[in-house]
């Protein structure tokens, strides 16, 4: 059934927003696992790209643990980060999880350099039975689903950087925080392998908010299944309760200028920045803006999935920005041509790397009202 993986998933989800937490609470434990990325593995955009032990771990864990549910299923489970680590003895570790939390523990040890309490307490993480409430928007999901046609994203901590920095951040007026802890996210999306088409994302947030008293974080998750015309979601109602007619957007700072003076006219000052591309989608399906434009290719499959997964549910989605201002400028047609985001195959052949393979080439435009990315297509569609 539908439900039984939908609830794996979300379950799964949940466990890994816990060991984020474990992993992010002691510092002297933290300064061991971070190990900065080179390379293939290297997003270009950045000067310096980290990977965590707690990515790698969320990875394998999610892997290992769908495998024991569904047998076969990790050779299709995708993800952002390579399972090699290298302690500070310059011993390179493939990090699997093993059948029992010993073994796991005793491969962490020799992973953070003999220090046996800190595997002990990520082993034992690791190998918890995590389980969240059913949803009742569940019961609208009455279908059987082929889990053997699925293939899964993962990013394990998207915007790994504000991870690392670990601050507690107040949002903007528009509830909106462009750094901080609040913007590490985990992405999970599960795709028709045969059609790349997402049929269903959770996104947890697992530092959603700081609770005073306790001075732990607090988590939430989101997700959306839209699947042969059944849609169901765990999205309440919009915030985006607006003042302004203007269209509101979210982008990247490093977002070309050229792209933000050519919007003006439709967004007026309702251009907003954040960190973290799943951060950013995420503030799209909370409504607090109307859509997020990255001109650029420098998302990634595992970047959009589950984020996609959601979006289709309320009526939205993800689309290749390149193609849709193709389409509207080669035949002069202003309604627009949503040409979506795909996930079982790579955009080009033509990638220059390896590292590059499953970027989302020419840029996404997400949104929630097609009405809303057609403008935007409309008003890109001028620029030079």
């Amino acid at each position: 059934m539908a439900t039984a993986f939908i609830q794996a998933i979300l379950d799964l989800s949940e466990k890994a927003a816990n060991l984020a937490r474990v992993v992010r609470a002691e510092q002297s434990l933290f300064e061991l696992l971070v190990q900065e990325k080179t390379g293939e593995d290297k997003n270009k955009r950045f000067i310096q790209d980290f990977k965590t032990l707690g990515d790698v771990l969320i990875q394998e864990m999610i892997r290992h643990d769908l495998n024991k549910k569904y047998p076969g299923l990790k050779e299709y489970v995708f993800g952002e980060e390579s399972n090699m680590f290298t302690n500070t003895l310059g011993e390179t570790v493939v990090v699997e999880i093993q059948q029992t939390q010993q073994d796991t523990c005793q491969l962490l040890t020799k992973v953070l350099d003999g220090n046996s309490k800190a595997a002990f307490l990520l082993a034992n993480t690791i190998h918890q039975d995590v389980h969240v409430t059913p949803p009742c928007e569940l019961a609208d999901i009455q279908c059987e689903l082929d889990v053997n046609s699925l293939g899964i994203w993962i990013d394990p901590i998207d915007s790994t950087a504000e991870y690392i920095r670990g601050t507690n951040e107040q949002p903007s007026s528009t509830g909106i925080h462009q750094n901080g802890l609040q913007c590490a996210v985990i992405l999970i999306g599960a795709f028709l392998r045969k059609t790349g088409e997402p049929i269903f994302g959770v996104i947890n947030q697992p530092f959603s908010e700081l609770d005073k008293t306790s001075n732990r974080w607090q988590g939430r998750h989101v997700w959306g299944y839209c699947h042969q015309d059944i849609t169901a979601h765990s999205i309440n109602s919009s915030t985006n309760n607006k003042a302004s007619d203007k269209v509101s957007v979210i982008m990247s700072k490093s977002e070309d200028i050229k792209i933000k003076k050519t919007l003006e006219p439709i967004t007026g000052d309702q251009q907003m920045y954040a960190s973290g591309a799943g951060y950013k989608l995420l503030c799209v399906i909370d409504g607090l803006v109307d859509a997020y434009i990255l001109s650029k290719g420098s998302t990634y499959k595992w970047d959009t999935c589950s984020a996609h997964a959601i979006l289709k549910a309320l009526g939205g989605g993800i689309i290749r920005l390149d193609r849709g201002l193709e389409k509207v400028r080669s035949i002069n047609d202003k309604s627009g041509f949503e040409i979506d985001v795909e996930y079982h195959q790579p955009d080009t052949d033509d990638y220059t790397s390896e590292g590059l393979k499953w970027c989302n080439t020419g840029g996404i435009l997400a949104y929630v009202n097609k009405s809303v990315a057609h403008q935007i297509l409309n008003s890109l569609s001028t620029m030079k």
